[in-house]
């Protein structure tokens, strides 16, 4: 029995990793609150599924945040600051679509998953997008970092 404790707990401290992941280097970690409410003009689009905004106030992200409803009253907040470039003046991204492009190098982003969808096979280390948390209740979507 003592070596049944013995192998579980051998292969529960090898089986966890230190690894938490690496911090982009690019993006400076900012706090916010911002709330939309989805009965405005403004964010109306949001009220269908596949149809995103980018909100692009001083003090919401770093370069501003993209919002998506993925569906089912679920939506994605990623960061408007391309992940692969230190902020400049060409590091916002732009919005087309369901894509975001950083107008630097075109690489371009999903805002469903905040993935990099044309990543050069050179070796390098890139960024996916920052994702940002939110919430949704009573046609309001606040996202929080």
């Amino acid at each position: 029995m003592k070596r049944i404790y013995l192998l579980f707990f051998v292969v529960l401290v090898l089986g966890c990793s230190g690894d938490s992941g690496e911090r982009n280097p690019y993006l400076n970690e900012v706090s916010f609150n911002y709330s939309m409410n989805l009965n405005l003009p403004l964010y109306s689009p949001l009220t269908n599924t596949g149809s995103a905004i980018y909100v692009g106030y001083d003090g919401v992200g770093i370069a501003g945040i993209f919002v998506i409803n993925s569906g089912f009253n679920i939506f994605v907040a990623s960061e408007a600051s391309c992940p692969n470039h230190s902020t400049n003046d060409c590091s916002t991204m732009t919005l087309d679509g369901q894509t975001a492009i950083c107008p630097c190098d075109d690489y371009e982003y999903s805002l469903f998953t905040g993935q990099m969808l044309n990543k050069p096979d050179d070796g390098n280390r890139y960024y996916d997008m920052l994702i940002y948390n939110n919430t949704y209740s009573g046609n309001v979507v606040t996202v929080y970092n």
